[in-house]
């Protein structure tokens, strides 16, 4: 039996493929979860609906991520940190901080998002860049100065 998938399958193919199952396998399995549809004109035409539709949000999406990180790359943020002798920080400045100023001037971005490597351990000036989007990315400059 000739099947569409409606989503990837790690065994079968990629979302929108036709491939060739046992019928029992589609009747009992792909069918009732929805995996795929039966192989007929008017599916197709669903899918290819299906496909238009998902490629306008992603347009959209992506627009309205691409202004907010032209918003972000002009945003400076300034974090004052306790430091010892010989300016030696104590402690370090995590995504944690750097999410917790962004909130409060107004960026609702998931902290997950800002791409640090390793937390900052000195005082300066960095350029930490945040993944707006999946080819979306804007760099922040984060101060890290004495309190």
């Amino acid at each position: 039996m000739k099947v569409i998938l409606r989503q990837d399958h790690e065994n079968l193919g990629k979302a929108g493929d036709i491939v060739k199952v046992k019928a029992g396998y589609a009747r009992n399995f792909l069918l009732p979860q929805k995996i795929a549809f039966p192989a007929q004109p008017n599916f197709i035409k669903m899918l290819e609906e299906e496909g238009r539709q998902k490629q306008f949000k992603n347009r959209k999406e992506k627009q309205q991520a691409e202004e907010v990180a032209a918003k972000l790359s002009n945003v400076s943020l300034t974090i004052a940190v306790s430091v010892g002798e010989e300016d030696k920080m104590f402690g370090s400045v995590t995504s944690q901080d750097i999410h917790a100023q962004l909130t409060e001037q107004g960026f609702d971005i998931d902290r997950r998002k800002i791409v640090l490597d390793e937390p900052i351990k000195a005082l300066g000036v960095y350029e930490v860049p945040i993944k707006v989007y999946t080819d979306v990315e804007a760099a922040v400059k984060v101060w890290v100065v004495k309190e």
